[in-house]
């Protein structure tokens, strides 16, 4: 080691704070390489570590050796980095930039070093750096180009049934019809103009539910009229042609009903089938309330049906026992079967083991009376409980959207868990045979047709969150009627929607049973299906992200020490890693199909959780009480005082009082210090499915990172990183798919046969909802609710937004 100096100028004590950077960053990465090493993990950042050291201390004596050695690691780091993942610009990010930038200012201590006889290094300083400089832009480049793909090979039509196509004009149910495939065959805006598009009207709702927004309406449109609900249930007619208000109504939700967040995604309508259309309520609209009611009001005036229930009203908590404010309530449009409103609803997760009953219910579209209650635990049993007694606590609910077939009298039910989740051993028999199932409802017995489990004793919440699909598939032996099923774990099914059998291979493979809290209850064999998938492979510690070497070094640390053993990884008290997360694979937003192709368009989530059970103790030192509880009601009290709330995420630091353990959930798997997520982009994505086969035609993330960036600060980068996303899209006859979704506040326009990006318009507010087209004199629009969502962390709004073509003249 050279004489000790004091440093002399700018550039000397410069280079004396990049030599002590140097040495901190490497001691750091010394520190966390050892650990990692010991986990079986990585040698990289131990060999690192130890050559930033060395590093730094030379430059803190100017020697011109630290510029070599560093030199050198940021060389193999470069070696490293692609030997990892290739030209892969964004998994490069975390690997490459913060090093880059080092290496710009170790270069520029080179005259100062060079002054004490360090010899003529500059020039091949510079040299070596425009090399590697040109090779990292290369690879930054590859992150904005993921968005480029084939054309779709072989688009063919076909396979359809004529009256699937008949959205027209309309928009009438919250899948465009009763089959929800989000279709519609209008062609005025197609390839060729969409750049056109503009804002024809905008409409605001006056609903802004605070920290609990995330209003993710689909309007609908029937005859001259727009309808839809707000955040909290306020009802709306709109003048299809202008957006103004026509008549609204508000069924007076009390915000303490309202669970983490307010969210209507839609209302039903209904026509009384020879009615004069003139008497009250010949034309309704239904919603379901996020106070657990179902309300009919006229489509004409907006008043309550008087004849529907009390003052056009019915509770569907009546027979639960009274459930706490926010426990029960509907979040998703109710649909209606040969006359019967059916409805699920969404239970509170993680509160309490034994809360609400998940029944589902039939009532009559005209008086609001009960038809039918299927309780899964009460198969002997149709109506009301018995005076003394309740519906079944604890069993498996459908928070989302079904779907009906009028031609059959079947709504299918895509169900979720029992309550609690993330622990089975207290599940019934009947619990287990329909959680996690599609099941067939006859809503002239209310009893269940057929079901098929997609997942065997869900502790994952795989809970189906996608609305089916009815579509006509294609198979050897001609087109059969069937329902298309995608899932929260990526996987696709299809069925004959009459009788259920699967229409294509699934296999039953064996999975993780061992490393779990709940030894001998996990199924070995989980069903995957043959037909089509989401789901991408299994994560490796190469896999892991971050902003800088530091924290993606942090992150490989936590997979390391995680009990991750791929798909159905049991849970336990130890932290593990649940991939995909809670939110998809496929979530509420469901997917389009567009008949005449035959394609199908889904986008989707790729992000993990990383979960850990918490014993009873600790999750009570911790205060995770339900809601319910005088302890929680309490610490609320205290929280608006200070002017704040409790408000948290879904699953993080849930009670799931009645088990052993509560449940702490870090969605999407974020690095603490920066709020960015564990695992490498893309974080979701965008695929069209050959309907027919059930092959990629082109598969490509979604959504810019413009939006996002360390420390919640938006980046403003136009990249294509894929983010999260919630709401689904629509398909037209002129080859466009409409979707927003993403988290970057972009409604955007996709050609259906490559996948590119052809048009988008930046939103007021996320728009995490379903869009929805129709037309009106003669003239296509394009209408998004841009209401924002506490989850997804995009801006709160209250906008209805309508884009059409400029008029001519």
């Amino acid at each position: 080691m050279p004489r000790w100096t004091t440093p002399t100028g700018p550039g000397g004590w410069l280079t004396l704070l990049l030599g002590l950077l140097l040495a901190v960053i490497g001691l750091v990465l010394t520190v966390g390489g050892v650990q990692l090493v010991m986990l079986g993990g990585s040698w990289y950042y131990l060999l690192a570590g130890l050559a930033l050291i060395a590093a730094g201390l030379l430059l803190v004596y100017r020697d011109v050796r630290g510029a070599w050695v560093y030199g050198a690691v940021f060389v193999a780091t470069v070696i490293w980095g692609l030997w990892e993942k290739g030209l892969n610009g964004w998994a490069l990010v975390p690997r490459l930039v913060g090093p880059l930038v080092l290496m710009f200012l170790v270069l520029a201590t080179l005259p100062v070093l060079r002054s004490r006889g360090g010899g003529k290094t500059a020039g091949f300083g510079a040299l070596g750096l425009a090399v590697l400089t040109v090779v990292f832009g290369f690879a930054v480049a590859q992150a904005n180009q993921a968005q480029v793909m084939s054309p779709v090979p072989g688009v063919r039509g076909g396979y359809n049934d004529p009256a699937l196509l008949k959205t027209g004009a309309d928009w009438p149910a919250y899948g465009g019809t009763d089959s929800a495939q989000r279709y519609s065959p209008l062609t005025q805006i197609n390839k060729d103009n969409v750049g056109q598009l503009e804002r024809a009207w905008t409409f605001r709702t006056g609903d802004l539910p605070g920290e609990r927004w995330g209003a993710e309406t689909t309007p609908l449109k029937v005859g001259n009229t727009v309808y839809l609900c707000s955040a909290r249930n306020k009802l709306f007619a709109l003048d299809a042609s202008t957006g103004k208000q026509i008549w609204t109504y508000d069924p007076q939700v009390a915000d303490d009903q309202i669970p983490y967040t307010a969210a209507c995604r839609g209302v039903t309508y209904h026509a009384r089938p020879n009615a004069n259309p003139a008497e009250p309520c010949a034309t309704k609209i239904v919603e379901g309330t996020l106070d657990g009611r179902i309300v009919a009001v006229d489509a004409r005036t907006g008043r309550p049906c008087p004849a529907f229930g009390q003052n056009g009203a019915v509770s569907i908590k009546t027979g639960m026992g009274d459930p706490y404010p926010g426990m029960v309530s509907i979040t998703s449009a109710p649909v209606i079967v040969r006359g019967i409103i059916v409805t699920g609803h969404q239970v509170l997760d993680g509160q309490k083991r034994w809360n609400a009953s998940g029944v589902i219910q039939g009532f009559d579209v005209e008086t609001g009376a009960l038809r039918f209650a299927w309780d899964m635990m009460r198969p002997d049993r149709s109506g009301l409980p018995p005076e003394g007694e309740t519906y079944t606590p604890g069993t498996p609910n459908m928070w989302t959207t079904a779907t009906g077939d009028q031609a059959l009298g079947l709504v299918y039910l895509p169900m979720g868990n029992s309550a609690a989740d993330y622990w089975s051993s207290s599940r019934r028999p009947l619990e287990k045979q329909y959680s996690t199932s599609l099941v067939a409802l006859d809503v002239t017995t209310g009893k269940p047709r057929w079901h098929y489990q997609t997942v065997h004793n869900d502790v994952w919440d795989f809970d189906l969150g996608s609305q089916a699909t009815l579509i006509d598939y294609p198979t050897a032996n001609g087109v059969v009627p069937a329902v298309l099923l995608p899932s929260k774990q990526g996987d696709m099914y299809v069925f004959n929607r009459a009788t259920g059998q699967l229409l294509h291979g699934v296999e039953e493979r064996r999975v993780p049973t061992t490393g779990g809290t709940e030894q001998g209850q996990r199924s070995p064999t989980q069903p995957f299906s043959l037909f089509a998938t989401l789901r991408k492979p299994n994560l490796v510690e190469a896999d892991m992200w971050g902003m800088s070497p530091i924290d993606q070094m942090m992150c490989r640390i936590n997979f390391k020490k995680a009990n991750y053993q791929g798909y159905y990884t049991p849970p336990s008290t130890n932290h593990y890693i649940n991939y995909p997360g809670y939110n998809g694979g496929s979530d509420w937003g469901g997917v389009a199909v567009d008949p005449a192709r035959g394609v199908i368009v889904a986008n989707y989530n790729d992000m993990p959780n990383y979960n850990r059970l918490v014993p009873r103790a600790e999750a009570n030192e911790k205060g995770w009480f339900p809601r319910d509880d005088p302890r929680y009601i309490q610490q609320q009290k205290e929280a608006a005082e200070r002017g704040g709330s409790l408000s948290k995420g879904e699953g993080a630091g849930d009670p799931q009082i009645g088990v052993p353990y509560a449940i702490d959930v870090n969605a999407g798997w974020r690095v603490k210090w920066t709020g960015l997520l564990c695992k490498e982009p893309p974080y979701g994505g965008i695929t069209a499915i050959d309907m027919r086969s059930g092959k990629t035609l082109w598969d490509r993330p979604f959504g810019t990172a413009r939006k996002n960036g360390p420390w919640g600060i938006a980046s403003h980068l136009p990249l294509e990183i894929g983010t999260p996303n919630n709401g689904g899209s629509v398909v037209t006859a002129g080859g466009l798919i409409f979707i927003a979704a993403a988290t970057d506040d972009l409604i955007r326009a996709i050609d259906i046969e490559t996948g590119k990006t052809v048009w988008s318009d930046v939103l007021p507010a996320g728009g995490q909802a379903n869009p929805m087209i129709y037309e009106q004199n003669g003239r296509q629009y394009l209408v998004i609710m841009a209401g924002g969502h506490h989850f997804m962390e995009t801006p709160e709004g209250d906008y209805v937004i309508a884009y059409a073509l400029p008029q001519r003249g």
